[in-house]
């Protein structure tokens, strides 16, 4: 382990990383490096229309070699059970924090790229393209701010596990791997949670360590949160 057990990875955010996005970051998490994108408009789906609320939804990818071994690209609309389950989590994530009333009648997508893998991808993913939210609303809407326009408040994800009976958090692949125990956790900066996705491998977790994941989840996330604010002062 090359730090301590209840220590977050080194993240970097770099906020407007190409000029055709209103939205754009590099989001670094240790190893694990994901592209967010997001981009708006007035094409909502078809059963949102003329409801007066806009809509946020998100796209997943891992670019072929942001593993070790060549990931086959999705084709023709075709997309593995896993991507779908992680597009569905990111976008209920995003509109968790989003008043889609006060967004009006505009569709915001979030795409993430993942163009190296190190584990943690989902909650990278996240917490990046909360980000590109922010920049590409405040890119419709001149002049909102977070917690006065649409986006009511922060939100981010990371991942916590059981190891040999010690509690981890932010898992790289090599710990997840070895995880007996993992854990996803998504929460807004007023501390509300978004989404628990906790299991098992060939193991089960009591309620103390329950309680330990969950508090080392929410220490993680008040770190990541803070690094958000930053990132968006700049």
């Amino acid at each position: 382990m090359d730090r301590p057990a209840n220590q977050i990875r080194e993240v970097s955010i770099e906020r407007h990383y190409l000029k055709s996005s209103p939205g754009s970051v590099l989001y670094r998490c240790g190893e694990t490096v994901v592209l967010c994108t997001a981009s708006v408009s007035t094409s909502l789906p078809k059963w949102r229309e003329g409801s007066g609320k806009g809509w946020v939804t998100a796209e997943y990818n891992m670019l072929p070699h942001s593993t070790s071994s060549r990931k086959q690209r999705d084709r023709g609309g075709k997309v593995d059970g896993r991507t779908t389950e992680i597009q569905r989590l990111i976008g209920r994530s995003l509109r968790a924090v989003v008043d889609l009333e006060a967004l009006g009648e505009l569709a915001v997508n979030i795409d993430c790229d993942v163009l190296q893998a190190d584990g943690g991808t989902r909650t990278a993913s996240i917490t990046g393209g909360f980000i590109a939210l922010v920049d590409a609303v405040e890119s419709a809407l001149p002049g909102s701010q977070i917690g006065d326009g649409p986006i009511r408040d922060y939100v981010a994800a990371i991942s916590s596990g059981v190891i040999d009976n010690t509690v981890y958090l932010d898992l790289d692949y090599r710990l997840d791997s070895a995880a007996d125990v993992d854990m996803n956790i998504v929460m807004t900066g007023a501390g509300r949670f978004v989404e628990l996705q906790g299991t098992g491998e060939e193991a089960t977790f009591d309620n103390d360590q329950l309680t330990q994941l969950l508090a080392l989840g929410k220490q993680g996330i008040d770190q990541l949160i803070g690094l958000q604010k930053q990132a968006l002062q700049r």
